[in-house]
């Protein structure tokens, strides 16, 4: 790698790290450590095929999927990560966006990898069930019955959802 591509390949991680790392974030399922891991292999990956690379934010996205995927393939674990609970409301107004982010993290935390994987492709990331279907090698309809499944495990598990409202419809389904 030549210099310029070097320099190409820093801009880029300096551009593109805090939306990476958001996704990653949602993928690890609330690990802060687990994204900072999954973001800094899907990296590596990309530093060697620089060159190669078309759409290095789309690879590196690619990468991670596919990373994510072989962990929970390979039963990788990781510890649960405690986080606290959120402050009493002084404004609602101004924190239910907030508290929504933190009360989802929560609840995607609690469903399995491939599950994660599938809401977060196809419902964060907005991919059609063909795309996601395709970056976590698997049948169209396993990604419909997966994304089902999970939103109705999030409902029983993570019923504090509910009393926030409807937050279902930012996963693309109404509640039953």
């Amino acid at each position: 790698m030549d210099h310029d591509d070097e320099r190409a390949f820093r801009d880029f991680v300096s551009a593109r790290s805090p939306a990476l790392m958001r996704v990653a974030y949602l993928l690890a399922g609330g690990d802060q450590h687990g994204a900072e891991d999954l973001l800094q292999s899907a990296l590596a990956k990309t530093f060697t095929r620089w060159r190669s690379v078309d759409s290095p934010e789309a690879y590196v996205r690619q990468v991670m999927y596919r990373q994510q995927v072989s962990w929970w393939r390979l039963g990788w674990r990781r510890n649960e990560t405690a986080v606290a609970e959120p402050p009493e409301r002084v404004h609602p107004d101004a924190t239910d966006a907030a508290e929504l982010k933190i009360v989802i993290r929560r609840a995607l935390a609690r469903l399995t990898a491939r599950q994660r994987a599938v809401l977060v492709l196809r419902y964060l990331e907005d991919l059609p069930e063909a795309d996601v279907a395709a970056e976590l090698g698997c049948s169209v309809g396993t990604v419909r019955s997966t994304a089902h499944r999970a939103l109705a495990r999030l409902r029983v598990l993570a019923p504090e959802l509910m009393a926030m409202g409807d937050p279902y419809t930012i996963f693309g389904e109404a509640t039953a």
